[in-house]
Formats: C-alpha cells, sequence, structure tokens
C-alpha cells in the first residue's frame, strides 16, 4: 500500500522548484495533489504530464496571499473529492536587500506570501480537517530562520514566524486530530539557486558540513514522511533538513 493511498494533498508554490517535487512524489505516493500556483502555464502543464503518466493531479490558479482566492479553491476541491487530508504550506517568494534598502513594499510582499498566505490556506483548510478528525499540515521554514541572513530581513522574518505559528497551531489542533509541523530546508539546488554564480554556490557548499546542496527530492521526502501515518505522534517540531548547516 502507498504511503497517500486516496488521501487528497495541497501542495501551495507546486508548479516548480521543490513544491514541483513534492506533487510528484505525492502523486506517487497515492494522494490526489492538487497544485495551487500563480503560475497558470507550468502548473497545467505539470498537473497534465502526470495526468497522463497515470496519476491523480490537478491545478488551481490561487494566489494564496488573498483569502477570497484560497476559500473558493478549497471549497471547490472539497466539493469535487470529498476530503482535504494534507496542505503543505510551500509557497514562498523572497525581495532581498539589506535594511537600509528594503523598501516598505518589498517588506509587505514578503510578508504576504510567506506569512499571510501560510495564515490563510491554514485558516482555510484546518476546518475540513477538524470536521474530518484528521489532517496533516507541514509548513516550510528554513534555516535562516534559525540563525539569520544578511540582507533578509524581510525573509528571515516571515520563516522565524511560520516556527511560531506551527507551535500554536499544533497545540490548537492537535487535540482534533490535525497536527502542524515545520520543515526548515537549508541551501537546495533548484532551478533558481541553480542560476547564481558558481562562486556563491561553492560558499553555500563549504558552509554545509555534507559539502553539497540539498536535492528538492530530499526536501519532498521530508514532506512526506511528517504527512504520513508513520509520523502520527509527531506535532509541532520542526525538522531542519540542512545537511547539517545549522550545528
Amino acid at each position: 500500500m502507498k504511503k497517500l493511498d486516496k488521501r487528497v494533498a495541497i501542495i501551495t508554490g507546486g508548479a516548480d522548484g521543490i513544491g514541483k517535487s513534492t506533487v510528484e512524489r505525492f502523486a506517487q505516493e497515492g494522494a490526489h495533489v492538487a497544485i495551487w500556483d500563480l503560475n497558470a502555464e507550468k502548473g497545467d502543464t505539470l498537473s497534465k504530464s502526470l495526468n497522463k503518466q497515470g496519476f491523480s493531479v490537478s491545478f488551481q490558479q490561487v494566489n494564496t496571499a488573498d483569502f477570497e482566492s484560497v476559500k473558493k479553491a478549497a471549497e471547490s476541491l472539497f466539493k469535487e473529492k470529498g476530503r482535504i487530508d494534507i496542505l503543505i504550506n510551500n509557497a514562498g517568494i523572497t525581495r532581498d536587500s539589506s535594511l537600509k534598502n528594503m523598501t516598505p513594499e518589498s517588506w509587505q510582499q514578503v510578508i504576504d506570501v510567506n506569512l499571510t498566505g501560510v495564515f490563510n490556506c491554514t485558516k482555510v483548510v484546518a476546518d475540513y480537517m477538524s470536521e474530518a478528525k484528521f489532517g496533516r499540515i507541514i509548513n516550510t521554514s528554513s534555516v535562516v530562520a534559525l540563525y539569520g541572513n544578511f540582507g533578509q530581513t524581510n525573509y528571515v522574518a516571515t520563516k522565524a514566524a511560520v516556527i511560531g505559528m506551527t507551535k500554536t497551531l499544533a497545540r490548537e489542533l492537535g487535540r482534533k486530530g490535525v497536527t502542524v509541523n515545520a520543515v526548515a530546508p537549508g541551501f537546495i539546488a533548484t532551478e533558481m539557486v541553480a542560476k547564481m554564480p558558481e562562486n556563491v554556490l561553492q560558499g553555500m557548499r563549504d558552509k554545509t558540513p555534507v559539502g553539497r546542496l540539498g536535492k528538492p527530492e530530499e526536501i519532498a521526502s521530508a514532506y512526506l514522511f511528517l504527512a504520513s501515518d508513520e509520523a502520527a505522534f509527531i506535532n509541532g517540531a520542526v525538522l531542519s533538513v540542512d545537511g547539517g548547516i545549522t550545528i
């Protein structure tokens, strides 16, 4: 039996990067996966490709920073599938600059997606899960939430806040059969990261005790474990998947 057989999972930011790898892995493990992303071209292409391979995947164009957009998407998914079992709050953006150069707009944009987006999705989906007395919510934090990072005041603030949200929601929802955990990725070799200059990439490798960047599939595996029945007694945890960089 597959680990997520007959589960219905939402993966935000699922059209590319870590989200895409997670969509593929969850589909392979038997879940119906709903991709929530703003990028309609990539999301639609991915869902059609996986459906042709015999998997069950749908795409909904959702702005997670907009509560009504999230609410409508969840209502539509629940109407079609009759359940929502798993939420992976993976969507996130960066608008990096030092505090001196950071604009109020770039601050707010990151807050809206990385923090308010997590609130919106969790607020809406938790009601369905609580009613069913079952749910798995996994939030994406980052190792920078644990030690900070130059030029990322906005991003670090959101990722640190996500950890606090995770622990609070774990207390609130645990008795309703819903666990809430977080994953804190280190430096991961996504397509976006791969475009960085080689000296920057080497600096990332040098900081990581295992001597390499992580793979998107390795974060997807962490999500999978926390979403599975094997992790039923794990609640309020923050799992660092970073090659030991926070040691």
